[in-house]
């Protein structure tokens, strides 16, 4: 089974074209919550541009997880000293260690809806308390097909992801879209 949900296929497709800078602004303003030097987990990293890159310019250190051989080889040549793992989120043990905020953005809708809940409770397991949380999914519980893998992508929708960070000790600070229309959910571990 392909833990990279379809991507490393169209990894080099991926690479070319998420380059743009759609969500950079957001994951900037999140960026300045966190304070100076916060270490943040990216899941998902890809190729760490423009996420990863955008957080280590704002002087955090970061730790990127990918399912993806092609992106994480990608991640490693862009960011030789930041540490990457090549391996399906739902199954990492997270470097088996503390953040103080986790990033996961346009991943958990591509994971089965079961993924999406274990991913949530490891991330909520991961964050030392007040560590933040962000990500993306439609506020709306949907299934769609992924454009470019033609995957199925789920949505849980705003109060399931709300029920869920709440079990697991997070509170739901904000939600917010951004210029592409991606919306976030900002938590905080209380």
């Amino acid at each position: 089974m392909d833990k990279s949900n379809g991507y490393e296929d169209f990894a080099a497709s991926f690479i070319s074209t998420r380059q743009q800078a759609i969500g950079a602004s957001s994951v900037r303003r999140w960026a300045k919550t966190l304070s100076p030097k916060a270490t943040v987990l990216d899941l998902g990293c890809g190729t760490g541009i423009p996420v990863s890159k955008i957080l280590m310019d704002e002087g955090m250190l970061v730790y990127g997880i990918d399912a993806s051989p092609t992106l994480v080889q990608t991640f490693h040549h862009n960011f030789p000293n930041t540490p990457v793992t090549c391996e399906a989120v739902e199954d990492s043990l997270f470097f088996a260690r503390q953040f103080d905020a986790i990033i996961a953005w346009g991943l958990l809708f591509l994971l089965p809806m079961d993924a999406q809940i274990l991913v949530l409770r490891k991330a909520a397991d991961a964050l030392s308390t007040g560590g933040k949380l962000l990500f993306t999914a439609p506020s709306q519980a949907a299934t769609w097909r992924d454009m470019m893998t033609s995957r199925t992508s789920t949505s849980l929708g705003t109060q399931a992801y709300k029920d869920l960070l709440a079990v697991w000790g997070l509170r739901l600070l904000e939600e917010f879209d951004d210029e592409g229309e991606n919306h976030y959910y900002h938590a905080v571990k209380i």
